[in-house]
Order: structure tokens, then C-alpha cells, then sequence
């Protein structure tokens, strides 16, 4: 139904075994929190676009999703391929593998798409790889100050395994010599593992290229993705002499890896995050490693770098709930400002954990332990909180000109609230706290409440359906619903099936024609013919969302008398519109003398009535 036609199953075929076994729900909850709003129905925020209230759903029994703002929708299939970018194959793949479903040798539908997952394949092949010879060479003799490094922050031998954590060496071609027999120039070059020197043009071309290691002399920590796959790496040097390079070198950006939507340990976190419905959110690896070391396991990082939406929508799926340690008086306090700036823009419930001044999460948990970090970790402030906190410390409240600077320092952040009641009570609360008369703060407000953009979601057409299109769209779109364990009841006729005994009134009486929902009802007709499964048409948008609002609904079980009183219902809307037609054509003839059609009309009018009368009887 989503317009999606490359991820429909044929019957018989490895993708529809895999979407038969497959449970949607389960696979979603993987990505979005969901919640369950209904008999089969469950919602949560889409992770296709930004929204504040949650407009996707996903429908258990009919085993497809839909979102209500940005129109996305579709099967498992459709699903995990956007979500995570991959051809349509890649996901029948991965969704296999997530069901323990052994994998035959897949097929590709065009020369690209199998150039693009061999492309996917050995990137995400030599970075494991990679990490396999990082890991190895922190063993070595060599890697001796590597390993006391480690030690003097803290990490032991079990902690330095859960994170894959090893050593470059100092030669910058150990790594390429490792892996130039496994794979060829054009990964490596793609990589982001190795840089390279353009010789003059006058060299042969298998010598255009000298490669060696991006990362040496350093303590390397992997990034992963959300499956646990190694992406990229940060390098942390050993040297401390100037040509060194940059204390943390990060891999550059590649096909399978873009820092601004990867979060660092969000593999192992996601499971906690979601348990706990609450993230903590640190600067760097090292703090992140810490603070999981020390049992906090919801713990994710941004390498860094300031927070970005993708990161945000990634970690929504997940909570809205995050508490940020940073210390607002470092070099990173301006990425650390953004960061809460955009979290408060999608609306996460944020805390803010400060430690004292000159301490790290790492540098604390080591020299105060894990329980003193729980313990301040549990007196983290609303971000309000800290914010009046800051802005009395920055400007001075006893005098009118700091009560103005504090005012001028903070209507920005409450700017990019996006509850207009929460703003109101914030603005309150700030008035009481600087001692601002509420009356002048709200005048700013809602002066700077008028830059903010809004957005609105149309609702769906369906309110122009009547109560009988719903029941036959309901019928000609579910997916086998009344023999489902869900819907199944005692008594229940097993030969009842409401898509073919619908598709035989239908196409039969004609009993649609003239309706608004005329053209979905015959592409549902149409699918019903050619056995294609209606969850994945070629919809155009409208009728797609129509379909998932009908099917989102809560309604009682399809049964035969449901049906037959929808048919009725459209029977004798068929005979109203025809009396009508009548009268204006007697009005017609009788204005024109025509008494051979007036008698009739007059006949056909009164066969009509009684079929009205004779319909009333039977319960119309």
C-alpha cells in the first residue's frame, strides 16, 4: 500500500517466508518506542521526521507501518530498508538474521544494487578486519605503553575487550601489508584507513598511489553501529611531539559511516536506554567507557562534536529522557551549548549532571569511584534549573541591568521550547526566581515566541467515509485478519473470508461506483485478483493514508453480519440516489409533456420504494 512495489514478497520465494515469520512489532521496537494504542495498533514518534507528537503507527495483525506526518509506510521490508539505508535484498537479509533464518545465496536486481551491497560488504568487512589487527597488536611487546596508558586510565582486561580496544603501531604500513592480499585498492582507498601520496604523472599507474596508515602510534577505539558492526575508529596518540597530529584523529567520513549519525556505544547502550527510559550523554570515548565500566550502561557519547538532528531522531527512538554531563566552562562548552539547544528543540526532557570543577566523568569515577558518580548522577538538575542557576552566576540579579542581561541571556533557550504552555511556566518560574515582573517577561515571550515556526499535520480524509466504505476497505486490505489468533473467536464460520465475498458484491452490483472512494476501492479489487498483498501497492498518497487510518482503527471483529449490513447500507444508497435521479427526469418530462416517459418513470419509481420497504424490513 506504500508505493513500495520492490519489497513485495512473491508467494514461495526466501522474502515472503521471511515476511510470513516475521512479527513487524518486534522488529520496529528494535528502532522506535513503541507503545500500544489499541487491540493490534502501536505508536511512537517516526524516525523518518522530525515531530513532537507521535503520528506513526504500526499494525500488528496486518503487519505494516504508516506515519501520519511524512506519509512513509509499508512492510517489514520497507521498514529496516529505510531506516537504515540499504537495498531492498539487504534488508530481507538482515531481517533473516534477526530471525535466525538461515540465508540462501541472494539475487540481485540490477548490476548497481549488487555493486553497491559488494561495495557495503567489504567496507564493513575490512574494518572488522581492521579492528581484528588493532586488537592482535596491542598484545605485542611493542604496544607496551599502549597498555600502560590503559591501565593508568583505568581499564581493565575485560573492559578493554567488551570495547574492542587496541593499538596502531608505528608504522604506517603493518596495516596495509595486512590487508592488501584480502582486499583491493579501491576499498582500502575507501576505508578512511589509509591516506596516500599522488606521485608525478610520469609514473606507471600502479604506482599512482603509495598508501599507508591514517592511524599510528595510537590507542585506537572502535565505532559501531547499531547492530555492533565496526564503521570507523578513533585514534588517541601516544607521542607528544608535535608532528603527532591531533591528540584524537577520527576516520574520515565513508559510505558506511557519517559522524553525524552515529553515536558512540549506542549498540550496547540502547537496550538500557530504553529499560531505563534515559540516556546519559558525555563528551568523550574515554568518559563513556568510564562511566559503562562503572555499570551505568545507558550511557552514549558524541565524540566531541556537537549534537545533530539524525543523532537526536536516532536516540528518540529509544527515550526522550537524557541526562548531559558536560562541564560549561571547557573548550567544548559552545558544542556542549548547541547540543542542549537542539535537544530542547526536539523535545527531550533533559538534566544536567555538573561535577566539580577540573573533573571529567573519567577523571571522577577514578578518583571518587562509581557510587560517588551514581550519587551525583542522581542530583542532576532540569535543565531550567541549571539555566537560571547559570544566568544568576553570570549576570548578577541585584541591579535592574543584570536582571536584563539574565533575562536577555535566557529568553533564547525558552525560545526553542516547543510547548507554548511550557513556556508559559517557565516564564513564570524565571520571574519568580530573578524577581522580573511576570507581566514584562511574558511581553518578551511572546515576542519571541513569534520567530518560532509551525508545522501541522493534515488529518486523514477519512472522515468523508461512511461507516460502510470503512468496513469494505477494512475487509479488502486486511491480510487474512479473521483467521488470525488475534481476531479469532468461538463460532467463528472458518470458509468466511471478507475479501472475496466483497470483491463478489462488489464487482458484481457495482455497488461503489460514484463514491469517493471509488479508485482505491478498485485498486484493492484489482489486487484482490492478482493475489498481490494490498499492504504494499502502488498507492498514490492520499489513498495510502486512507488505507492506514481505516486499518489504524479500533473496530470490532469483521464478521459476516458486519459485511452484509455495509453491502445494505450501500444497496440502499444506490436506490436513494436513483430516486433522486427519478425525480428531477419526472420533473423533466412532465415540464416537456412527455407522458409515455412520465408513466415509466412513475412505474420504476414505485419498484423502487417497495425494494426500499422490502430492504427496511430486512434491517436496513
Amino acid at each position: 500500500m506504500v508505493g513500495h512495489t520492490s519489497s513485495v514478497a512473491v508467494p514461495g520465494d526466501f522474502a515472503a517466508s521471511v515476511k510470513q515469520q516475521a512479527d513487524i512489532v518486534r522488529i520496529v521496537g528494535e528502532y522506535v518506542k513503541l507503545r500500544k494504542s489499541g487491540a493490534q495498533n502501536y505508536q511512537g514518534l517516526c524516525p523518518f521526521h522530525q515531530e513532537k507528537t507521535a503520528s506513526f503507527s504500526v499494525h500488528a495483525g496486518n503487519q505494516f507501518f504508516h506515519c501520519f506526518g511524512c506519509n512513509a509506510g509499508g512492510d517489514v521490508f520497507t521498514f529496516v530498508q529505510k531506516i537504515e539505508n540499504i537495498t531492498f535484498l539487504e534488508a530481507v537479509r538482515m531481517v533473516a538474521e534477526k530471525l535466525g533464518i538461515p540465508l540462501p545465496k541472494l539475487t540481485y536486481s540490477s548490476p548497481e544494487e549488487a555493486r553497491q551491497a559488494r561495495r557495503r560488504a567489504s567496507l564493513l568487512e575490512i574494518q572488522e578486519r581492521a579492528g581484528a589487527f588493532f586488537q592482535e597488536q596491542l598484545k605485542r611487546p611493542e604496544a607496551a605503553h599502549a597498555r600502560e596508558y590503559l591501565h593508568t586510565r583505568g581499564l581493565n582486561a575485560e573492559t578493554i575487550a567488551g570495547f574492542r580496544i587496541g593499538y596502531a603501531p608505528e608504522s604506517g604500513f603493518l596495516l596495509r601489508d595486512a590487508l592488501r592480499g584480502q582486499f583491493d585498492e579501491e576499498t582500502m582507498r575507501e576505508s578512511g584507513l589509509f591516506s596516500w601520496k599522488d606521485k608525478g604523472e610520469d609514473e606507471p599507474p600502479q604506482q599512482m598511489l603509495s598508501l599507508y596508515s591514517k592511524f599510528r602510534n595510537r590507542v585506537i577505539f572502535p565505532i559501531a553501529n547499531e547492530q555492533g558492526r565496526v564503521i570507523a575508529f578513533t585514534g588517541r596518540t601516544l607521542a607528544s611531539d608535535e608532528k603527532s597530529g591531533p591528540k584524537y584523529l577520527n576516520s574520515p567520513e565513508t559510505p558506511i559511516y557519517s559522524k553525524s549519525r552515529v553515536l558512540f556505544n549506542l549498540d550496547k547502550a540502547k537496550e538500557a536506554i530504553r529499560r531505563l527510559d534515559y540516556a546519559i550523554l558525555v563528551e568523550g570515548q574515554m568518559d563513556c567507557i568510564s562511566v559503562y565500566a562503572a555499570g551505568l550502561r545507558n550511557v552514549i557519547a558524541t565524540s566531541g562534536t556537537a549534537f545533530t538532528e539524525p543523532q537526536a531522531r536516532v536516540l528518540g527512538r529509544f527515550s526522550k529522557k537524557i541526562v548531559v554531563n558536560f562541564d560549561p566552562d571547557t573548550a567544548g562548552a559552545a558544542a556542549a551549548e548547541r547540543s542542549l539547544a537542539l535537544l530542547v528543540s526536539e523535545d527531550f526532557e533533559i538534566k544536567i549532571l555538573t561535577l566539580e570543577a577540573g573533573f571529567d566523568p573519567d577523571l571522577y569515577i577514578r578518583n571518587k569511584g562509581a557510587n560517588a558518580y551514581t550519587d551525583a548522577l542522581s542530583r542532576s538538575q532540569k535543565y531550567f534549573d541549571y539555566l537560571i542557576e547559570r544566568a544568576r552566576v553570570l549576570h548578577p540579579v541585584r541591579t535592574a541591568e543584570g536582571k536584563v542581561k539574565a533575562l536577555n541571556y535566557l529568553l533564547p533557550h525558552i525560545q526553542r521550547l516547543p510547548s507554548r504552555i511550557v513556556r508559559d511556566e517557565i516564564a513564570g518560574e524565571i520571574a519568580h526566581r530573578i524577581g522580573i515582573e511576570s507581566k514584562l517577561l511574558r511581553q518578551e515571550l511572546r515576542h519571541a515566541a513569534t520567530t518560532r515556526s509551525t508545522a501541522q499535520v493534515n488529518s486523514p480524509v477519512a472522515t468523508q467515509l461512511t461507516d460502510a466504505e470503512r468496513v469494505l476497505i477494512r475487509a479488502l486490505a486486511s491480510r487474512d485478519l479473521v483467521h488470525s489468533p488475534q481476531t479469532s473467536r468461538q463460532g467463528h464460520d472458518p470458509d468466511f473470508e471478507p475479501a472475496r465475498q466483497v470483491h463478489y458484491f462488489l464487482t458484481r452490483e457495482r455497488l461503489h461506483e460514484g463514491l469517493a472512494s471509488q479508485a482505491l476501492i478498485d485498486a484493492l479489487l484489482t489486487a484482490h485478483e492478482q493475489l498481490l498483498d494490498p499492504v504494499s501497492l502502488p498507492l498514490e498518497a492520499n489513498h495510502r493514508r486512507l488505507v492506514a487510518w481505516v486499518l489504524m482503527e479500533d473496530h470490532e471483529p469483521l464478521t459476516p453480519e458486519l459485511l452484509e449490513n455495509a453491502v445494505r447500507s450501500l444497496r440502499k444508497r444506490v436506490i436513494v440516489r436513483r430516486l433522486d435521479d427519478l425525480q428531477h427526469q419526472l420533473k423533466d418530462a412532465e415540464g416537456r409533456n412527455d407522458a409515455a416517459l412520465s408513466t415509466r418513470l412513475l412505474q420504476e419509481r414505485i419498484k423502487l420504494r417497495r425494494a426500499m420497504g422490502s430492504a427496511a424490513e430486512n434491517g436496513i
